[in-house]
Order: C-alpha cells, then sequence, then structure tokens
C-alpha cells in the first residue's frame, strides 16, 4: 500500500455480497461510522458515492498522517456494531460473525489535478453506470449535489453522458 502523509486517495470499498443493498438501505448507520471515525482521526472527504453494495470515496489525509487503514478499520466495524444493534441477524453467520465486508478494498493515490478530477466524474457518475440512477443529481447517497451547490459541477452534469472511462478499482 501507498502511505504518503497528506496525500489524496480514491478507494473502492464492496460488500461480501455484492447482490445485496446493505449500504443504501442502512446509509445513516454507514454515515454514523464515518462521523465517529471522522471525530476521532481526521481526514478530509473531497467526493463520494454510496451505492447498494459498494462506496467510493475521494480522501485527502492530513499533512502528517497517512494512516487510512485504521480509518477504514473504524468505518467497518462501526458500521457493523450499528447494524447488528438494529438487525442482528442481517449480514453475519451462525456464530454470529460479521459475514458483510469484503476483506480488502482498493485504493489509488491521485497523482496530479487530471487524475483528481477523472475520479471526482467517475464517483458522481457511479449511480448512472450501474442503473441505480438516470443522472447524478437523481441518485441522494453522494457528494454531487454539495459539488453542484459550490459551483463546482453544473446541475445537469453527467446527464445523457457517456460514462467515464478508466479503470477505477471495481
Amino acid at each position: 500500500r501507498d502511505l504518503t502523509p497528506g496525500a489524496t486517495y480514491f478507494f473502492t470499498v464492496t460488500l461480501r455480497d455484492r447482490r445485496a443493498s446493505t449500504l443504501a438501505t442502512h446509509v445513516d448507520l454507514l454515515m454514523d461510522a464515518f462521523a465517529a471515525t471522522k471525530q476521532q482521526r481526521q481526514f478530509r472527504t473531497i467526493a463520494m458515492v454510496v451505492l447498494p453494495d459498494h462506496l467510493h470515496a475521494l480522501w485527502r489525509m492530513p499533512d502528517d498522517d497517512a494512516d487510512y487503514p485504521s480509518r477504514w478499520r473504524s468505518i467497518k466495524s462501526g458500521f457493523v456494531r450499528r447494524l447488528r444493534k438494529r438487525d442482528p441477524g442481517h449480514g453475519f453467520d451462525r456464530d454470529g460473525r460479521p459475514q458483510i465486508w469484503q476483506a480488502r478494498y482498493w485504493e489509488h493515490r491521485i497523482r496530479d489535478d487530471r487524475d483528481l478530477q477523472a475520479h471526482v466524474d467517475y464517483i458522481h457518475y457511479n449511480p448512472v453506470k450501474h442503473g441505480h440512477a438516470a443522472s447524478p443529481g437523481a441518485w441522494p447517497y453522494s457528494t454531487f449535489g454539495a459539488w453542484v451547490r459550490a459551483g463546482r459541477l453544473p446541475g445537469d452534469w453527467g446527464a445523457g453522458v457517456v460514462e467515464a472511462s478508466g479503470r477505477f478499482g471495481e
């Protein structure tokens, strides 16, 4: 793994069962786990999308810190704890061990502004790519709306566009 303090990273994190809809169904629990982790170990989310079975995120790490693996462990375990409280049987084996997340995740250190923009576009277009929405603005679990409100993207961006190209860890 590339562990560069202060770097920006793109991540793909997936459920073990790629047919599940656990993340979108329980997005509030996932966001609570993110918030709790961020309180303890800062990072900046540049862009993110949560789909039913996976998520993509772009993080900028603090200047003196590159420990994103512990943050992902915290988010994943925090989500599992919260899910267990809400739905004790969902995503656990017969012995009560969590079977929710894939053990690994994809990470890529962003090289330059062009690489960053390509990954932001990929994140925001991903719900359309997977058939969950007709346009990026129609998917509720994304930073797309924040980018539009900040004037960084037009509201109709990605409507009727051919999907972003590239290898992004799915």
